[in-house]
């Protein structure tokens, strides 16, 4: 049965959706069969993260509706051997599924894919709920400034509450230029902050923006620190 792995932060703008790219994407390159599903909903983006935005049809929406089954919504990026993306909905209130809705489209993930990797919505919410339903792991991304640190905490409380039973986070755009200021958290602060086990470190460079922005995530095709980093960071998860 394959792994579900939910990205999930407490506010917008710390780069989730990014870091769901590009852990897919690194999956995907070892030939791993990966599903990448957008579950945050009313702000589709995964599909221009990815480049496939023309491609998409149907949505999360539509399956959980029964219109379409999964396999008809799922859309094929066709630079990896087995990499497909389930766009999320653009009309919130099109969205009305609950958990067993999610269950058993989970299933059909489980059954069909090595790994799923969820990008969740950013905050507590209904839509954090449902798509943290029965994962395997859920990954908190959050940056070095004391606002996203205490929503990830949140989150993380939250998710715990819910029952997920594992729980790490990464720290994202870091810049190490700032390392040592007093006035952002320190590592010793956003280790006491987050009490739960750190996934990894990725530094802040532009290359990894201007990529998604271009439709193609970092790590694909190029042996970079990036790639090495999000390799390190995909070899950690699967111990969940």
């Amino acid at each position: 049965m394959g792994k579900l792995y939910l990205a999930a932060s407490g506010k917008g703008g710390v780069g989730k959706s990014i870091f769901s790219s590009n852990l897919s994407s690194t999956y995907a390159d070892r030939g791993v069969k990966v599903a990448l599903v957008d579950m945050n909903v009313g702000l589709r983006n995964l599909d221009l993260y990815m480049g496939l935005e023309n491609k998409v049809i149907f949505d999360v929406a539509d399956v959980l509706a029964g219109v379409v089954p999964p396999r008809k919504a799922l859309v094929r990026d066709r630079r990896f051997p087995f990499l497909y993306l389930l766009a999320t909905t653009q009309k919130k209130e099109k969205f009305s599924a609950g958990h067993d809705d999610m269950k058993r489209l989970y299933e059909y993930f489980r059954k069909n894919f090595d790994v799923t990797v969820i990008d969740g919505p950013a905050g507590v919410n209904r839509e954090l709920s449902l798509a943290a339903t029965d994962v395997d792991a859920a990954v908190m991304i959050t940056t070095p400034e004391y606002v996203s640190l205490r929503d990830a905490d949140l989150v993380e409380q939250t998710l715990r509450k819910q029952g997920v039973k594992n729980r790490v986070y990464v720290v994202n755009k870091v810049n190490k230029d700032f390392l040592g200021n007093s006035k952002l958290p320190s590592v010793e602060v956003i280790t006491s902050t987050m009490k739960i086990p750190l996934l990894g470190v990725i530094q802040y460079d532009d290359d990894i923006h201007i990529a998604a922005n271009s439709g193609v995530p970092a790590v694909v095709g190029n042996d970079s620190y990036i790639t090495r980093n999000f390799n390190k960071i995909a070899d950690r998860l699967l111990a969940y």
